[in-house]
């Protein structure tokens, strides 16, 4: 299927000092969180990774929160569908006027009448809403079936936390990226002369 790739990138995680005793854990948590999230340094969705961290010794940031950084490489599996692109899901609901589909169990899509093609026709047979084509009797599209078909439009979410923010910085794919989770939002401080 298009759309998904592999990506090589090295990373700084930084984590809080209360995660120092097991830093590999806190590492494996933090990357974990990404999973099934759009980036929009790495333009896609992260699907897997594979870590290779380069230490487990980690340096103190002097920050109004100090954090650990910890340095490691990184091969991610990103899932980036592009306009025009042929992407295959399987088939979770249809309609007069719809068909909806799953594509790799994660991502919702929906094919609306004007791009259905125009040989397929809607029909209840025993109780069950099926497309099927009048010049090959065979082709039946129904829940369950696995659909080909070209990407027209597609919208990137983010998820955003209560008080958590995601900061991915350089984008640059084979430079450094930087990686913060922050527990409390980062509070501005006045200056007083």
């Amino acid at each position: 299927m298009e759309g998904l790739r592999v990506v090589d990138a090295n990373l700084t995680v930084y984590i809080h000092p209360s995660k120092a005793r097991n830093s590999r854990h806190a590492i494996l948590r933090q990357l974990s969180s990404l999973l099934f999230t759009y980036s929009e340094v790495f333009d896609g969705v992260i699907l897997a990774f594979e870590v290779d961290i380069k230490s487990t010794c980690c340096k103190i940031l002097p920050r109004l929160i100090p954090n650990f950084g910890a340095e490691l490489k990184a091969n991610l599996l990103l899932f980036s569908p592009m306009l025009n692109m042929l992407v295959e899901g399987k088939v979770v609901k249809l309609g007069k006027e719809s068909i909806h589909a799953i594509v790799l169990g994660f991502s919702s899509a929906s094919i609306m009448s004007e791009d259905i093609r125009k040989e397929l026709k809607f029909n209840i047979k025993h109780g069950e809403e099926v497309f099927s084509s009048t010049s090959h009797k065979r082709h039946v599209i129904k829940v369950g079936s696995i659909v080909r078909f070209s990407v027209k439009r597609h919208q990137k979410r983010h998820r955003e936390g209560n008080s958590e923010k995601d900061l991915l910085q350089d984008s640059d794919l084979k430079g450094n990226h930087y990686f913060e989770r922050l527990n409390h939002p980062q509070k501005s401080r006045k200056r007083t002369e």
